[in-house]
């Protein structure tokens, strides 16, 4: 192990230590020791023991199992508890380190070819399930107020409870006005930019005007655009559209611009016109400029349409069950919608992303990711 982790493994060990030290968790006032919580103890009893590793070699895969029962004694405490004492926080500083140590570790090992390159799917798993279990463990045990931050088990209650109503709103909100938007201003954006790179005229003069429409606040274009296409999606569309124009058609002029010199004119040694070269050269160098500004585009189009909900909607979709919910200090399903918005805006970035994999399979950055 390296320098770093092995303090990372000490000092994993030695919050373990004080959680024992320490009472655990009061109920009625009265302290409640570790050992009241089994599962608990048995961590922090094994996670001393994993001292050893200053003498034997320990896989990583007992750090992940050290972290795993950590997390899981802690989650089942929180239904005993009424309030966490020192000797819980330091249980989960504990547990925390563990799973950081595994996945510095598990990170270590797939570079040096001892575990597949497979298994670094478990790292950005890891450090998800760390960032839910230490926000359920800080929420509870700390008793903070859900007007403030719900817990996530509140938030996949309420979640749960209001699944017809939040698909109500994704369709309203994703599948009608963030589709419809994307894909008009990125088709608006790619037309115009090889408009541009056809004229030198609009070159001259659509570049500023598209640097200029951009650069318009979003808080003063949906009312706007409320004015002119009404309450319903069509306007939330519109908006959608303005936020992703820009970015396809400044990525999109600069990657028709990457192909060389050499190779426009090996094209005009076989007598290719333009828009011979541009299909069959330029666009090929381009297309990852296209899927760069793809990808910007399928975040911004979910915040824009939301967003543009917030200033005039039927009572439905994402951006106004956030607005009334909030209203009524009902957060839990306010973080229900936003949690829904992140997850349908990752899906639609790793969906773009694949595609790029299979469009440019040929480029230096997708083969290296293979190798």
């Amino acid at each position: 192990m390296s320098m770093f982790q092995r303090l990372l493994a000490a000092f994993a060990s030695g919050f373990a230590l004080l959680a024992l030290i320490f009472d655990f968790a009061s109920t009625e006032g009265a302290p409640l020791p570790v050992w009241e919580f089994p599962v608990v103890g048995v961590f922090l009893v094994l996670a001393l023991l994993s001292l050893a590793r200053f003498r034997v070699s320990l896989s990583c895969w007992i750090d992940g199992g050290l972290a795993a029962l950590g997390a899981i004694g802690l989650m089942m405490a929180l239904d005993t508890l009424q309030q966490a004492e020192p000797g819980y926080w330091f249980a989960l500083v504990s547990a925390w380190l563990f799973a950081w140590l595994f996945a510095e570790r598990l990170s270590s090992a797939i570079s040096a070819d001892k575990v597949r390159e497979m298994a670094g799917v478990l790292i950005p798993v890891v450090f998800g399930l760390t960032i839910v279990v230490a926000w359920e463990a800080i929420t509870r045990g700390g008793n903070v107020p859900k007007v403030l931050l719900p817990s996530p088990s509140g938030i996949w209650t309420s979640l749960i409870d209001n699944i017809p109503k939040i698909a109500a709103d994704f369709q309203q909100t994703f599948l009608k006005a963030v589709l419809a938007g994307y894909a008009l201003g990125c088709g608006a954006g790619f037309l115009v930019a090889i408009a541009i790179d056809r004229s030198p005229f609009l070159k001259r003069g659509l570049l500023p005007l598209g640097n200029f429409i951009s650069a318009l606040p979003l808080i003063g274009i949906a009312p706007i655009m409320v004015m002119w296409f009404g309450f319903d999606w069509p306007s939330k569309a519109a908006v959608v559209v303005i936020m992703t124009f820009f970015p396809m058609l400044v990525n999109t002029v600069a990657g028709l611009n990457v192909a060389g010199h050499m190779e426009r004119d090996l094209m005009r040694t076989y007598a290719s016109g333009y828009w011979s070269t541009l299909f069959k050269l330029r666009l090929p160098a381009a297309a990852p400029f296209i899927f760069n500004a793809l990808k910007i585009n399928s975040t911004l189009a979910l915040i824009g349409a939301i967003v543009a909900e917030f200033f005039g909607t039927p009572i439905v979709g994402m951006g106004f069950r956030i607005s009334s919910e909030i209203g009524k200090l009902n957060v839990e399903m306010v973080w229900a919608e936003i949690a829904v918005a992140a997850l349908a805006g990752s899906v639609f970035y790793w969906v773009v992303a694949l595609i790029e994999r299979a469009v440019t399979f040929w480029h230096p950055s997708v083969r290296g990711g293979r190798a």
